[in-house]
């Protein structure tokens, strides 16, 4: 989409990398969107200074059990927090399920639409459980 960049943004690209070029890499449009999405879903609770509150927490979920009701927990969280730090984004489900090729991991899927464009969009997370 020309111009994304000045309608949803620009930053460091995550994981920050450096380009071809030798620079650090930037991402723009709706890839600066996802890339804010997984720092959020990605930063634990009091990991970031001077913003403490910041970020979704996920990894306390790592040696809880892959049921049900911890899939539940985590739609839960990731709603909540996106819902909180990213603006841009209207999110308009978020399933957690089972991962098939991991009894510890679960697969998280959020799907949203971009408030500036209304353009639907996707995003697919793998999270670490214990057991």
């Amino acid at each position: 989409m020309a111009g994304s960049g000045r309608i949803l943004g620009r930053g460091i690209s995550f994981p920050p990398r450096v380009g071809p070029d030798g620079r650090m890499a930037w991402s723009e449009g709706e890839a600066n969107v996802q890339d804010a999405i997984r720092v959020i879903l990605q930063t634990d609770r009091n990991e970031r200074l001077r913003l403490p509150e910041f970020g979704a927490g996920l990894k306390r979920y790592l040696f809880e059990p892959n049921t049900v009701a911890t899939r539940h927990q985590l739609e839960g969280r990731i709603l909540r927090s996106l819902a909180a730090w990213e603006p841009r984004i209207a999110v308009e489900a978020v399933d957690v399920e089972e991962d098939p090729s991991d009894p510890e991991g679960a697969i998280a899927t959020i799907r949203y639409k971009l408030v500036a464009t209304q353009a639907p969009q996707r995003l697919t997370l793998a999270v670490t459980l214990g057991g």
